[in-house]
């Protein structure tokens, strides 16, 4: 999971044009949200590594997928409206959205410890 959030993270510098084509006309500072977003997917992704902000980095990509949400909706309606051929990867991300988040609660758990010993 890390490393899937630091290459999607990544990307957004690689591909700007990408993100920018989605971001809904009423946000403002498009290229500062993209590139912003591109530096938390970076930076919660890595911290997902170790175990002590694991938890936190967690809830930072909960957070964050929540909040990037409307440029997926804004990418269906974009790929609607042109008669776009890949309109179902938009249909399908919208979804997709909600098993992200499930995946990155699983990483929320505290960790526990008995005799000094991670027990999960």
């Amino acid at each position: 999971m890390a490393v899937a959030y630091v290459i999607a993270g990544i990307n957004h510098f690689v591909n700007p044009q990408t993100y920018l084509a989605i971001m809904p006309r009423w946000l403002p500072a498009h290229a500062t949200l993209v590139f912003v977003s591109g530096v938390l997917e970076v930076l919660f992704g890595a911290l997902l590594l170790p175990l002590r902000t694991r938890r936190w980095a967690a809830w930072s990509l909960i957070v964050l997928l929540i909040a990037v949400f409307p440029a997926n909706v804004q990418m269906l309606v974009n790929y609607y409206s042109e008669g776009n051929s890949k309109l179902w990867l938009a249909v399908l991300r919208l979804p997709l959205q909600a098993l992200l988040i499930w995946w990155a609660y699983q990483y929320t758990e505290p960790l526990v410890f008995e005799n000094g010993q991670r027990i999960n």
